[in-house]
Protein backbone atom coordinates (compact mmCIF):
# COMPACT_ATOMS: atom_id res chain seq x y z
CA UNK A 1 0.00 0.00 0.00
CA UNK A 2 1.30 3.72 -0.67
CA UNK A 3 1.66 5.62 2.41
CA UNK A 4 2.80 9.06 3.38
CA UNK A 5 4.14 9.27 7.11
CA UNK A 6 4.09 13.18 8.37
CA UNK A 7 6.51 13.81 11.00
CA UNK A 8 9.62 11.28 11.31
CA UNK A 9 9.86 11.53 14.89
CA UNK A 10 9.52 8.23 17.34
CA UNK A 11 6.12 7.40 16.38
CA UNK A 12 6.54 8.48 12.48
CA UNK A 13 10.02 6.71 12.41
CA UNK A 14 8.95 3.66 13.96
CA UNK A 15 5.42 3.40 12.32
CA UNK A 16 7.08 3.76 9.07
CA UNK A 17 9.98 1.11 9.74
CA UNK A 18 7.88 -1.20 10.17
CA UNK A 19 5.12 -0.59 7.69
CA UNK A 20 8.17 -0.65 5.23
CA UNK A 21 9.12 -4.10 6.73
CA UNK A 22 6.19 -5.44 5.83
CA UNK A 23 6.38 -4.30 2.29
CA UNK A 24 4.12 -1.28 1.69
CA UNK A 25 5.85 2.00 -0.52
CA UNK A 26 6.72 4.20 2.59
CA UNK A 27 7.47 7.53 2.25
CA UNK A 28 8.32 10.04 5.11
CA UNK A 29 8.00 13.59 5.09
CA UNK A 30 9.94 16.10 7.74
CA UNK A 31 10.07 19.81 7.23
CA UNK A 32 13.99 19.37 8.63
CA UNK A 33 15.88 19.38 5.97
CA UNK A 34 19.12 18.21 7.57
CA UNK A 35 16.88 15.44 9.63
CA UNK A 36 15.41 14.73 5.86
CA UNK A 37 19.19 14.12 4.58
CA UNK A 38 20.67 12.19 7.67
CA UNK A 39 17.66 9.46 7.23
CA UNK A 40 18.21 9.42 3.34
CA UNK A 41 22.22 8.96 4.39
CA UNK A 42 21.15 5.95 6.38
CA UNK A 43 21.42 7.35 9.89
CA UNK A 44 18.85 7.34 12.53
CA UNK A 45 18.52 10.61 14.06
CA UNK A 46 17.38 9.00 18.01
CA UNK A 47 18.35 5.97 19.93
CA UNK A 48 15.45 3.22 19.79
CA UNK A 49 16.90 -0.38 20.51
CA UNK A 50 16.61 -2.35 16.95
CA UNK A 51 15.80 0.60 14.86
CA UNK A 52 19.34 0.89 13.44
CA UNK A 53 19.62 -2.75 12.21
CA UNK A 54 15.72 -2.65 11.00
CA UNK A 55 16.26 0.78 9.77
CA UNK A 56 19.53 -0.36 7.47
CA UNK A 57 17.47 -3.13 6.14
CA UNK A 58 14.47 -0.83 4.92
CA UNK A 59 15.63 2.47 4.04
CA UNK A 60 16.94 1.88 0.26
CA UNK A 61 13.12 1.05 0.31
CA UNK A 62 11.83 3.91 2.17
CA UNK A 63 11.58 7.97 0.32
CA UNK A 64 12.40 10.65 2.50
CA UNK A 65 11.13 14.26 1.38
CA UNK A 66 10.90 17.67 3.30
CA UNK A 67 8.88 19.26 0.40
CA UNK A 68 5.04 18.21 0.32
CA UNK A 69 5.30 18.40 -3.95
CA UNK A 70 7.90 15.76 -3.93
CA UNK A 71 5.48 13.58 -1.32
CA UNK A 72 2.98 12.28 -4.13
CA UNK A 73 -0.19 12.85 -1.87
CA UNK A 74 -2.37 12.45 -4.80
CA UNK A 75 -1.13 9.07 -5.18
CA UNK A 76 -0.93 8.02 -1.57
CA UNK A 77 -3.79 5.63 -0.10
CA UNK A 78 -3.16 6.49 3.15
CA UNK A 79 -1.35 9.46 5.18
CA UNK A 80 -0.27 9.51 8.76
CA UNK A 81 0.04 12.69 10.49
CA UNK A 82 2.69 11.70 13.39
CA UNK A 83 3.79 15.02 14.39
CA UNK A 84 4.32 16.26 17.53
CA UNK A 85 2.01 17.91 20.06
CA UNK A 86 4.24 18.85 22.96
CA UNK A 87 2.48 20.91 25.96
CA UNK A 88 1.30 24.30 26.35
CA UNK A 89 1.54 26.32 29.39
CA UNK A 90 -1.78 25.42 30.14
CA UNK A 91 -1.64 22.38 29.75
CA UNK A 92 -3.61 21.94 26.40
CA UNK A 93 -1.40 20.95 23.50
CA UNK A 94 0.45 22.55 20.99
CA UNK A 95 -1.66 21.73 17.48
CA UNK A 96 0.31 24.18 15.14
CA UNK A 97 2.52 20.96 13.52
CA UNK A 98 -1.05 19.33 13.21
CA UNK A 99 -2.15 22.39 11.55
CA UNK A 100 0.08 22.66 9.19
CA UNK A 101 0.06 19.16 8.34
CA UNK A 102 -3.96 19.46 7.54
CA UNK A 103 -3.08 22.27 5.49
CA UNK A 104 -0.69 20.82 3.23
CA UNK A 105 -2.72 17.71 2.80
CA UNK A 106 -5.72 19.93 1.64
CA UNK A 107 -3.30 21.87 -0.51
CA UNK A 108 -1.74 19.15 -2.36
CA UNK A 109 -4.96 16.51 -2.32
CA UNK A 110 -5.69 14.36 -5.81
CA UNK A 111 -8.73 13.08 -7.04
CA UNK A 112 -7.98 9.72 -5.56
CA UNK A 113 -9.78 8.70 -2.18
CA UNK A 114 -7.34 8.71 1.08
CA UNK A 115 -7.41 7.98 4.61
CA UNK A 116 -5.84 10.65 7.00
CA UNK A 117 -5.17 8.76 10.07
CA UNK A 118 -4.23 10.80 13.49
CA UNK A 119 -1.65 9.24 14.86
CA UNK A 120 -0.32 11.96 16.80
CA UNK A 121 -1.18 12.30 20.49
CA UNK A 122 -4.13 15.11 19.88
CA UNK A 123 -7.32 16.68 22.12
CA UNK A 124 -10.55 15.01 22.36
CA UNK A 125 -12.47 16.34 19.33
CA UNK A 126 -8.89 16.97 17.27
CA UNK A 127 -10.39 14.56 14.44
CA UNK A 128 -13.27 17.04 13.69
CA UNK A 129 -11.13 20.05 13.56
CA UNK A 130 -8.39 18.45 11.36
CA UNK A 131 -11.53 17.41 8.89
CA UNK A 132 -12.53 20.80 8.78
CA UNK A 133 -9.07 22.26 8.41
CA UNK A 134 -8.85 19.99 5.45
CA UNK A 135 -12.05 20.66 4.43
CA UNK A 136 -11.85 24.77 4.46
CA UNK A 137 -8.49 24.86 2.75
CA UNK A 138 -8.80 22.51 0.28
CA UNK A 139 -11.76 25.50 -0.92
CA UNK A 140 -9.76 28.41 -0.71
CA UNK A 141 -6.97 26.74 -2.50
CA UNK A 142 -9.06 24.59 -5.00
CA UNK A 143 -12.54 26.90 -4.81
CA UNK A 144 -14.16 23.24 -4.50
CA UNK A 145 -15.48 20.98 -1.79
CA UNK A 146 -13.34 18.57 -1.87
CA UNK A 147 -16.18 16.02 -1.32
CA UNK A 148 -15.30 12.11 -1.15
CA UNK A 149 -11.65 13.11 -1.07
CA UNK A 150 -10.74 11.99 2.23
CA UNK A 151 -11.49 10.73 5.92
CA UNK A 152 -9.88 11.43 8.93
CA UNK A 153 -10.14 8.68 11.60
CA UNK A 154 -7.95 7.99 14.80
CA UNK A 155 -5.56 5.55 15.30
CA UNK A 156 -3.51 6.43 18.30
CA UNK A 157 -0.37 4.84 19.34
CA UNK A 158 0.82 3.46 22.01
CA UNK A 159 4.33 2.55 21.86
CA UNK A 160 6.85 2.47 24.58
CA UNK A 161 9.97 4.32 24.51
CA UNK A 162 12.67 1.33 24.62
CA UNK A 163 10.63 -0.74 22.87
CA UNK A 164 8.93 1.12 20.44
CA UNK A 165 9.65 -1.38 17.18
CA UNK A 166 8.63 -4.24 19.50
CA UNK A 167 4.84 -2.13 20.07
CA UNK A 168 4.76 -1.63 16.42
CA UNK A 169 4.72 -5.12 15.19
CA UNK A 170 3.29 -7.19 18.70
CA UNK A 171 1.06 -4.51 19.68
CA UNK A 172 -1.91 -5.72 22.31
CA UNK A 173 -4.54 -4.11 20.63
CA UNK A 174 -5.01 -1.60 17.06
CA UNK A 175 -7.91 1.07 17.77
CA UNK A 176 -9.22 2.94 14.61
CA UNK A 177 -11.90 5.26 15.56
CA UNK A 178 -14.21 5.70 12.10
CA UNK A 179 -17.54 5.22 11.47
CA UNK A 180 -16.74 5.62 7.50
CA UNK A 181 -16.74 2.08 6.41
CA UNK A 182 -14.35 2.41 3.53
CA UNK A 183 -11.64 3.85 5.92
CA UNK A 184 -11.68 0.82 8.41
CA UNK A 185 -11.30 -1.55 5.44
CA UNK A 186 -8.01 0.41 4.07
CA UNK A 187 -7.24 0.14 7.40
CA UNK A 188 -7.88 -3.28 7.93
CA UNK A 189 -5.95 -4.47 5.30
CA UNK A 190 -2.62 -2.27 5.54
CA UNK A 191 -2.51 -3.81 9.40
CA UNK A 192 -3.88 -7.05 8.33
CA UNK A 193 -0.33 -8.53 8.58
CA UNK A 194 0.14 -7.26 12.36
CA UNK A 195 -3.46 -8.47 13.10
CA UNK A 196 -2.74 -12.08 11.45
CA UNK A 197 0.87 -11.99 13.11
CA UNK A 198 1.46 -14.36 9.49
CA UNK A 199 5.30 -12.24 8.89
CA UNK A 200 8.09 -13.37 9.31
CA UNK A 201 9.30 -12.09 12.43
CA UNK A 202 12.20 -9.27 12.35
CA UNK A 203 15.85 -10.32 13.38
CA UNK A 204 16.14 -9.94 17.16
CA UNK A 205 12.34 -8.86 17.50
CA UNK A 206 11.04 -12.45 17.68
CA UNK A 207 7.34 -12.68 18.35
CA UNK A 208 6.30 -13.54 21.83
CA UNK A 209 5.25 -16.91 22.40
CA UNK A 210 1.77 -17.62 21.82
CA UNK A 211 0.53 -14.55 20.20
CA UNK A 212 -1.27 -15.18 16.91
CA UNK A 213 -3.35 -12.21 16.63
CA UNK A 214 -3.95 -8.46 17.43
CA UNK A 215 -7.59 -7.30 18.24
CA UNK A 216 -8.57 -4.10 16.31
CA UNK A 217 -11.42 -2.59 18.07
CA UNK A 218 -13.37 -0.15 15.66
CA UNK A 219 -15.24 2.39 17.59
CA UNK A 220 -16.28 6.93 16.95
CA UNK A 221 -13.51 9.27 16.37
CA UNK A 222 -14.02 10.71 19.95
CA UNK A 223 -13.88 7.58 21.69
CA UNK A 224 -10.67 6.34 20.00
CA UNK A 225 -9.00 9.70 20.97
CA UNK A 226 -10.24 9.67 24.48
CA UNK A 227 -8.86 5.62 24.77
CA UNK A 228 -4.98 7.08 24.69
CA UNK A 229 -6.09 9.45 27.18
CA UNK A 230 -7.45 7.49 29.62
CA UNK A 231 -4.89 4.47 29.45
CA UNK A 232 -2.21 6.75 29.51
CA UNK A 233 -3.50 8.60 32.72
CA UNK A 234 -4.40 5.06 34.15
CA UNK A 235 -0.82 3.94 33.89
CA UNK A 236 0.37 6.88 35.34
CA UNK A 237 -2.20 6.22 38.09
CA UNK A 238 -0.53 3.41 38.61
CA UNK A 239 3.09 4.85 39.07
CA UNK A 240 1.71 7.23 41.44
CA UNK A 241 -0.39 4.94 43.45
CA UNK A 242 2.36 2.97 44.69
CA UNK A 243 4.68 6.10 45.36
CA UNK A 244 2.32 6.85 47.57
CA UNK A 245 1.81 3.58 49.31
CA UNK A 246 5.85 3.35 49.33
CA UNK A 247 6.18 5.86 51.29
CA UNK A 248 4.16 5.13 53.95
CA UNK A 249 5.44 1.96 53.79
CA UNK A 250 8.93 3.66 54.56
CA UNK A 251 7.04 5.15 57.72
CA UNK A 252 5.75 1.61 59.03
CA UNK A 253 8.70 -0.56 58.29
CA UNK A 254 7.37 -2.06 55.59
CA UNK A 255 9.05 -3.20 52.03
CA UNK A 256 6.95 -1.88 49.08
CA UNK A 257 8.52 -4.21 46.97
CA UNK A 258 6.97 -7.18 48.78
CA UNK A 259 3.29 -4.90 48.98
CA UNK A 260 3.75 -4.49 45.03
CA UNK A 261 4.49 -8.16 44.61
CA UNK A 262 1.35 -9.04 46.64
CA UNK A 263 -1.02 -6.78 45.38
CA UNK A 264 0.26 -7.68 41.78
CA UNK A 265 -0.17 -11.34 41.55
CA UNK A 266 -4.35 -10.31 41.92
CA UNK A 267 -5.41 -11.05 38.11
CA UNK A 268 -8.16 -7.53 38.49
CA UNK A 269 -4.56 -5.46 39.20
CA UNK A 270 -1.37 -6.89 37.68
CA UNK A 271 1.72 -6.78 38.75
CA UNK A 272 3.39 -4.06 35.48
CA UNK A 273 3.66 -0.08 36.85
CA UNK A 274 3.92 -0.93 40.33
CA UNK A 275 7.66 -0.17 40.34
CA UNK A 276 8.60 2.48 43.32
CA UNK A 277 10.75 4.84 42.77
CA UNK A 278 11.39 8.37 41.33
CA UNK A 279 8.18 8.36 39.07
CA UNK A 280 7.34 8.61 35.29
CA UNK A 281 8.62 11.09 33.02
CA UNK A 282 8.87 11.40 28.88
CA UNK A 283 6.67 12.78 26.20
CA UNK A 284 3.24 10.83 27.06
CA UNK A 285 2.47 10.54 30.54
CA UNK A 286 3.12 14.64 31.82
CA UNK A 287 1.36 15.85 28.39
CA UNK A 288 -1.60 13.42 28.23
CA UNK A 289 -2.78 13.75 32.06
CA UNK A 290 -2.11 17.32 31.82
CA UNK A 291 -4.69 17.67 28.56
CA UNK A 292 -7.16 15.50 29.83
CA UNK A 293 -7.11 17.83 32.84
CA UNK A 294 -7.00 20.80 31.10
CA UNK A 295 -9.91 19.47 28.42
CA UNK A 296 -12.03 18.54 31.19
CA UNK A 297 -11.62 22.31 32.42
CA UNK A 298 -13.45 23.16 29.18
CA UNK A 299 -16.43 20.90 30.13
CA UNK A 300 -16.55 22.38 33.59
CA UNK A 301 -15.28 19.39 34.95
CA UNK A 302 -12.44 18.19 37.48
CA UNK A 303 -10.51 15.39 37.56
CA UNK A 304 -9.35 15.40 41.04
CA UNK A 305 -7.64 11.53 40.64
CA UNK A 306 -5.38 12.42 37.78
CA UNK A 307 -4.50 15.60 39.34
CA UNK A 308 -2.95 13.64 42.37
CA UNK A 309 -1.35 11.56 40.31
CA UNK A 310 0.61 14.32 38.52
CA UNK A 311 1.37 15.77 41.97
CA UNK A 312 2.45 12.87 43.64
CA UNK A 313 4.71 12.09 40.63
CA UNK A 314 6.33 15.63 40.59
CA UNK A 315 6.89 15.64 44.35
CA UNK A 316 8.98 12.23 43.60
CA UNK A 317 11.69 14.72 42.44
CA UNK A 318 11.67 17.03 45.39
CA UNK A 319 11.46 13.81 47.45
CA UNK A 320 14.57 12.69 46.12
CA UNK A 321 16.55 15.99 46.74
CA UNK A 322 15.07 16.20 50.43
CA UNK A 323 16.00 13.36 51.15
CA UNK A 324 19.80 13.45 49.96
CA UNK A 325 19.93 16.72 52.27
CA UNK A 326 18.79 14.60 55.10
CA UNK A 327 21.20 12.31 54.71
CA UNK A 328 24.49 14.84 54.32
CA UNK A 329 22.64 17.62 55.88
CA UNK A 330 24.60 20.36 53.92
CA UNK A 331 24.26 20.57 50.28
CA UNK A 332 26.29 23.17 49.45
CA UNK A 333 29.71 22.16 47.74
CA UNK A 334 28.95 19.02 47.64
CA UNK A 335 29.66 16.58 44.66
CA UNK A 336 26.57 14.65 43.40
CA UNK A 337 26.55 12.20 41.39
CA UNK A 338 23.29 11.24 39.05
CA UNK A 339 23.60 7.81 37.22
CA UNK A 340 21.46 8.02 34.11
CA UNK A 341 19.71 11.34 32.74
CA UNK A 342 17.01 9.89 30.21
CA UNK A 343 14.06 9.66 31.89
CA UNK A 344 13.95 5.86 31.12
CA UNK A 345 16.55 2.93 29.80
CA UNK A 346 16.74 2.15 26.02
CA UNK A 347 16.07 5.64 25.11
CA UNK A 348 18.23 9.13 24.71
CA UNK A 349 14.71 11.17 25.45
CA UNK A 350 14.89 13.82 27.83
CA UNK A 351 11.72 14.96 27.56
CA UNK A 352 10.13 15.47 31.23
CA UNK A 353 13.07 13.28 32.08
CA UNK A 354 13.09 13.80 36.55
CA UNK A 355 16.70 13.78 36.12
CA UNK A 356 16.54 17.73 34.86
CA UNK A 357 14.34 18.66 38.35
CA UNK A 358 16.40 16.91 40.31
CA UNK A 359 19.28 18.63 38.57
CA UNK A 360 18.02 21.88 39.00
CA UNK A 361 16.99 21.35 42.74
CA UNK A 362 20.43 20.43 43.62
CA UNK A 363 22.11 23.47 42.07
CA UNK A 364 19.43 25.76 43.73
CA UNK A 365 20.69 24.21 47.07
CA UNK A 366 24.78 24.40 46.07
CA UNK A 367 25.55 20.93 44.79
CA UNK A 368 28.39 20.54 42.70
CA UNK A 369 26.36 17.95 39.90
CA UNK A 370 28.08 14.97 37.48
CA UNK A 371 25.68 13.63 35.51
CA UNK A 372 26.40 10.13 33.17
CA UNK A 373 24.27 8.26 30.97
CA UNK A 374 25.10 5.56 28.53
CA UNK A 375 22.88 7.30 25.23
CA UNK A 376 21.83 10.48 26.16
CA UNK A 377 24.59 12.86 27.21
CA UNK A 378 24.77 13.93 23.89
CA UNK A 379 21.09 15.38 24.18
CA UNK A 380 21.78 16.74 27.42
CA UNK A 381 24.73 19.02 26.07
CA UNK A 382 22.46 20.33 23.10
CA UNK A 383 19.35 20.98 24.49
CA UNK A 384 20.68 21.89 28.60
CA UNK A 385 23.74 23.40 27.97
CA UNK A 386 22.98 26.06 30.84
CA UNK A 387 21.89 23.42 33.48
CA UNK A 388 24.76 24.26 35.30
CA UNK A 389 25.50 20.62 36.20
CA UNK A 390 28.86 18.71 33.84
CA UNK A 391 27.88 15.96 32.02
CA UNK A 392 30.55 12.95 31.93
CA UNK A 393 30.62 10.09 29.23
CA UNK A 394 33.20 8.84 32.04
CA UNK A 395 31.42 6.90 34.47
CA UNK A 396 34.81 6.84 36.66
CA UNK A 397 35.34 10.26 36.95
CA UNK A 398 31.19 11.15 37.36
CA UNK A 399 31.55 9.03 40.49
CA UNK A 400 35.14 10.39 41.41
CA UNK A 401 34.92 11.84 45.12
CA UNK A 402 31.54 12.14 45.31
CA UNK A 403 29.82 12.35 48.59
CA UNK A 404 26.50 10.95 47.16
CA UNK A 405 25.24 9.22 44.56
CA UNK A 406 22.34 9.09 42.97
CA UNK A 407 20.53 6.43 40.60
CA UNK A 408 17.90 7.73 38.21
CA UNK A 409 17.79 5.83 35.14
CA UNK A 410 17.19 2.05 35.53
CA UNK A 411 20.56 1.29 32.70
CA UNK A 412 21.67 -2.61 33.57
CA UNK A 413 25.55 -1.00 33.12
CA UNK A 414 25.05 0.71 37.08
CA UNK A 415 23.63 -2.44 38.30
CA UNK A 416 27.16 -4.56 36.79
CA UNK A 417 28.71 -1.62 38.12
CA UNK A 418 32.41 -2.44 40.17
CA UNK A 419 30.71 -0.74 43.29
CA UNK A 420 34.30 -2.44 45.18
CA UNK A 421 36.80 0.49 43.28
CA UNK A 422 33.92 3.37 44.29
CA UNK A 423 33.99 5.00 47.45
CA UNK A 424 31.63 4.03 50.30
CA UNK A 425 28.88 7.18 49.83
CA UNK A 426 25.11 7.56 50.82
CA UNK A 427 23.64 5.93 47.59
CA UNK A 428 19.56 7.11 46.64
CA UNK A 429 18.24 4.36 44.59
CA UNK A 430 15.58 6.15 42.73
CA UNK A 431 14.23 3.28 41.39
CA UNK A 432 14.94 -0.06 43.65
CA UNK A 433 17.29 -1.19 41.07
CA UNK A 434 20.70 -2.14 42.64
CA UNK A 435 21.84 -4.64 45.02
CA UNK A 436 20.59 -3.40 47.96
CA UNK A 437 22.80 -6.39 50.15
CA UNK A 438 25.66 -5.91 47.98
CA UNK A 439 26.32 -2.68 48.53
CA UNK A 440 25.22 -2.30 52.21
CA UNK A 441 28.01 -5.02 52.43
CA UNK A 442 30.72 -2.62 50.72
CA UNK A 443 30.14 -0.14 53.48
CA UNK A 444 27.27 2.19 51.03
CA UNK A 445 24.49 3.64 52.82
CA UNK A 446 21.54 2.52 50.64
CA UNK A 447 18.34 4.60 50.48
CA UNK A 448 15.68 3.21 48.31
CA UNK A 449 11.71 4.19 47.74
CA UNK A 450 9.82 2.82 50.74
CA UNK A 451 12.21 0.59 51.68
Amino acid sequence: MRVLIIGTGYVGLNTGVMLAYLGNDVTCIDLNQEKVERLKSGAVPFYEPHLEELFADVHQKMHFVSDYAEADIPNKEVIFIAVGTPSLSDGNADLSYVHMAAESIAENLGEKFVVVVNKSTVPIGSGNWVEAIIREHYFEVHKAKPNGLFNVVSSPEFLAQGAALHGSFYPDRIIVGSEHQPSVDRLKELFGPIMRQDFAAPAGLPRPEGLSEVPMLVCDLTSAEMVKYAANSFLALKISFINEIAHLAQKVGADVSAIAKGIGLDKRIGDRFLNAGIGWGGSCFGKDTAALVATAKDYHLDMPIIRAARDVNYGQRVWVVDRLQEELKILKGKHIALLGFSFKPNTDDLRDAPSLDISRLLVQRGAIVRAHDPVALDNARSQYPNLGISYSNNLEYTLDEADAIVLVTEWPIYHHLNWEVVSPVPVIDGRNFLDRERLTKLGFTVIGVGK
